[in-house]
């Protein structure tokens, strides 16, 4: 191969820069190296079929793969591969808008369901995040069974068994969110007419009556495994330490861990800011253990990046965490503790009962956890025994 041919063709003015983001964005040197290596084969192939860096699309970069597969090519970069390079040349300008990669019939759906749900309904990201997740096991579920059809074929039948599956792995709480994400879903095909019928008025009510089970949470002693079992001298142990500590002792809820910015933690006055449920931010002051577990994690294990979120992923690319990792933390906690799996809403149960058992009233435990309505915080009232002992009347007929 002569010496032009290592050169990177037209996506030579590109190369470097776009290793600086690779980078920047937390992938690691190997990692970098090898998206290189890919970026200038693509390049040279640019030049031999003379296409322009602007003109970089997803028939293209197909059209590159099946070239790389007819040279004999035993490794072959996939299309969602490049979704780093693409995303590089639309931050700088190089492409005018991003470019969407090709998926299966499935995915093309999801995909206008999840446009939909953005710009129709105006969801926030993590409620369309869950929408989309279920939309696209039903819809899946449904092309392996009757493949390209699987809209045409859609019946009341089909819905009901979907719902009967994914409820009986589930709490009553967790079965009526999947009723209301497979009616947003039906109800799109419908009015967008992939489907004749609503068939929204298929999915049933899930039977759950409100106050009636105890709040279960964690044993203090529990809640104190949890913290001791994160590995402190790694990066990951000491981001899940902060987190779990953020959760343990002030009660928040894991999307509230996942929109702490820097600028919320006030470290001379000892407080923080909740950006809570409505746009509500509370200040809380800040205890000394979540403190020290904050600082920790923030000088020593967190990544040098421009986010202002405090928590990310401990792989790359360097983004703010999604909600659902502060549930994902717990659950390994869990598990290194020797303790049933939970969720990281127990914590906060945890701590209610944790208060009320410390001799805190129900108001107080309201303003900590900041529940809008006192109703909301009355459940734990449930959990305060030894007060419900003194309260309760003797059975008719029987002798204490």
């Amino acid at each position: 191969m002569s010496k032009s041919r290592r050169r990177p063709g037209r996506m030579g003015p590109h190369v470097a820069g776009f290793g600086a983001w690779l980078l920047e964005q937390g992938y690691t040197p190997g990692t970098v190296r090898g998206e290189l290596k890919v970026v200038g084969r693509l390049g040279l192939w640019m030049v031999d079929v003379d296409v322009e860096v602007s003109q970089l699309k997803v028939d293209v970069i197909e059209e590159f793969r099946a070239a790389r597969r007819a040279s004999g090519s035993r490794c072959v970069p996939s299309v969602r591969s490049f979704r780093p390079l693409l995303a590089y040349l639309v931050s700088i300008g190089a492409l005018a808008v991003e470019v969407p990669l090709p998926g299966s019939p499935v995915e093309v759906l999801v995909a206008e369901y999840r446009s939909w749900l953005v710009v129709e309904r105006g969801l926030a990201a993590t409620t369309v995040l869950r929408y989309v997740n279920t939309a696209h096991r039903f819809l899946q579920e449904r092309a392996v069974v009757t493949g390209d059809r699987f809209v045409d074929e859609l019946a009341g039948v089909d819905v009901i068994a979907f719902l009967v599956r994914e409820t009986a792995r589930c709490s009553v709480g967790a079965a009526k969110g999947r009723v209301a994400e497979l009616r947003a879903v039906l109800k799109f095909l419908y009015l967008k007419g992939f489907t004749s019928k609503n068939l929204a008025t298929a999915v049933p009510a899930v039977a759950g009556w409100h106050d009636t089970t105890v709040p279960s949470g964690l044993a203090a002693s529990d809640v104190e495994r949890l913290l001791v079992g994160c590995d402190r001298d790694t990066a990951g142990g000491a981001r899940d330490y902060a987190i779990l500590v953020l959760v343990a002792r002030l009660g928040l809820r894991s999307i509230e861990v996942a929109r702490l910015e820097l600028g919320d933690i006030d470290w001379r006055a000892g407080e923080i800011i909740v950006r809570g449920k409505a746009r509500r931010h509370d200040r809380l002051p800040l205890p000394l253990d979540v403190g020290d577990a904050l600082a920790a994690y923030l000088s020593d294990a967190r990544p040098v990046t421009t986010i202002r979120q405090v928590f990310m992923p401990v792989k790359a690319p360097r983004r703010p965490i999604r909600a659902d990792l502060v549930s994902d933390v717990t659950r390994r906690a869990c598990e290194r503790a020797g303790l049933p799996r939970v969720g990281a809403h127990r914590l906060r149960h945890a701590l209610a009962t944790e208060m009320l058992r410390q001799g805190a009233t129900l108001v107080e435990v309201s303003q900590v956890l900041r529940h809008r309505d006192l109703a909301t915080t009355a459940i734990y009232a449930k959990v305060d025994f030894v007060t419900l002992r003194r309260v309760a009347q003797p059975w008719p007929g029987v002798e204490l």
